[in-house]
């Protein structure tokens, strides 16, 4: 009988295994078939409807028996009606010190510059973070700044943080809010580089740097940091910190630049008397007000999965499945 049961399993195994096979050959094909097309999908939901749909069920949840017909009828009415005339879109930007959402809000942007009405649609970007790399969220402000170029309104949420390089993104808004407890500001430049030098040294362990060029390399990790390095990397720092706060300056003029542009950080509520952002409102409470007026788009991309990690988690499903 053992004998049996164990042919049994193994039987059920190879069935499985050979069904998984065929899974990751059918992911093969797809994503070969999909290579050249688009690498992305534009995901839309329509927020307000979604919020009426909701009031509609709790209304008839808690209304009297003899009213609830009325109420359910109402409701299929009012999902019938045409939506208002201006349209509000939502993005969501998380940033992390890369700023690696970036190439996600480009194509955001660029599908709703396909459609946008200037001066009359408005796109609103909840943002969270607390910066990173001058490249990486310079290119996300300069990117935002496509929107105001083509006399799109921009109005930018901070809930929690948007501190150094996500300032450098929140300040090209053309309405900036903020929950009363949001992180802002950090209008500075910062740069980390360990040096093991001196370890290589008392180890006696040489390392040859070589460079074409007085500032190829002024500060490295591994050779020895002189003072004509130091000194040249500093300025560096000097000359990014003073871009930051020109962009700032002439993005957000009532600002007193000299007065914030130090790196420090403030709660929303202390920076609203800066000039640093100009309401405290958080972002749900903000787009819930523009419900009666506008249609309320949210905006999502998405990027297909690496093959790699594709053909990985079909894979870990196989191993759960048979062992």
């Amino acid at each position: 009988m053992t004998f049996w049961l164990d042919i049994a399993a193994f039987a059920l195994k190879a069935l499985i295994l050979t069904l998984a096979v065929a899974g990751v050959v059918v992911v093969i094909a797809r994503a070969a078939r999909s290579r050249g097309g688009e690498p992305d999908e534009i995901e839309i939901e329509r927020l307000d409807e979604k919020w009426r749909r909701r009031a509609a069920r709790l209304g008839a949840a808690l209304a009297p028996k003899k009213e609830r017909k009325a109420l359910v009828k109402a409701a299929k009415k009012a999902a019938k009606a045409p939506p208002p005339d201006a349209r509000v879109y939502v993005l969501d930007f998380k940033g992390d010190v890369m700023a690696s959402a970036v190439n996600k809000l480009a194509r955001e942007i660029d599908a709703l510059l396909s459609v946008a009405r200037p001066d009359k649609d408005e796109v609103v970007l909840r943002l969270e973070s607390p910066g990173g790399t001058v490249t990486g969220y310079g290119l996300a402000a300069a990117r935002l700044q496509r929107l105001r170029a083509a006399g799109v309104k921009l109005t930018i949420a901070v809930d929690q943080v948007a501190a150094s390089g996500g300032y450098m993104m929140a300040a090209v808004a053309d309405r900036l809010i903020a929950a009363p407890f949001a992180m802002i500001g950090s209008i500075g430049v910062v740069a980390q580089v360990p040096n093991i030098n001196r370890i290589l040294k008392k180890n006696d362990i040489d390392v040859e740097v070589m460079t074409a060029g007085e500032y190829k390399r002024s500060v490295s990790i591994l050779g020895e940091i002189t003072p004509a390095g130091r000194e040249h990397f500093q300025g560096k720092l000097e000359q990014t910190h003073e871009a930051f706060k020109r962009l700032i300056a002439d993005l957000r003029p009532r600002v007193a630049i000299s007065e914030v542009g130090n790196g420090d950080v403030w709660l929303a509520r202390d920076a609203l008397a800066l000039g640093l952002v100009d309401e405290l409102c958080v972002s749900d409470d903000y787009l819930f007000r523009q419900r009666e007026r506008a249609a309320i788009y949210l905006i999502k991309s998405h990027e297909p999965k690496p093959l790699l990690k594709q053909l990985m988690e079909r894979f870990g499903a196989l191993a759960r499945l048979v062992f």
